[in-house]
């Protein structure tokens, strides 16, 4: 009897690697079917907000089920691609204003670390590089899901949010008190390689 409990319980555990190892992997994101976004908001002049988004991004991510910690997550923004849809507003968001996309093309998210909390919530932490500065920011995360697609792939979807302050990256235009921060809204939806 003892042989088949043991038997059972490594039985267990082994389906459970196999779960488990079901989905870890190297997730690309999904920019040809467009399965993501990078969106924002910021209050112009505290009479209403303002919404726009970058659209042009890729990356990627590494999940690791069984240690969750040892994930990691890149990302490259085309800071011309802002788009909050008025043209002119566009333009002067690109500008050495804001964005300064002409001398800075590109910002970039690395991550160094993943927390994870006891309810299995996880935050990533993380070096942002905006307009030439690089700043750690916390990526507030959430898994969406995870399985096989029509098409014989595998995929998984994460939301994270955080906040940053303008002042911060070096944006020397300032809008009022309202407008001293950024929240941002990654989502991302990734086929595994």
């Amino acid at each position: 009897m003892k042989k088949v409990l043991l038997a059972s319980a490594v039985s267990m555990a082994l389906v459970g690697s196999v779960q488990a190892d079901q989905h870890s992997g190297t997730y690309a994101f999904d920019n040809k079917g467009a399965h993501q976004f990078i969106t924002f908001k910021i209050s112009h002049l505290g009479y209403s907000w303002l919404y726009g988004r970058f659209n042009d991004f890729d990356g990627q991510f590494v999940y690791d089920a069984e240690n969750p910690e040892n994930s990691s997550v890149n990302v490259t923004i085309d800071t011309a691609s802002v788009d909050s849809n008025h043209a002119e507003r566009d333009k002067h968001v690109r500008s050495k204003d804001f964005l300064h996309a002409g001398e800075y093309p590109e910002a970039s998210f690395k991550s160094t670390r993943v927390v994870v909390d006891d309810e299995g919530e996880a935050d990533i932490v993380g070096d942002l590089t905006l307009r030439g500065v690089t700043r750690e920011v916390t990526l507030d995360v959430e898994m969406l899901g995870h399985g096989k697609d029509p098409w014989g792939g595998y995929r998984m979807g994460f939301e994270a949010e955080t906040e940053l302050r303008l002042e911060d990256f070096g944006i020397p235009v300032s809008l009022g008190e309202a407008s001293e921060t950024v929240e941002m809204i990654i989502s991302v939806e990734g086929i595994r390689q």
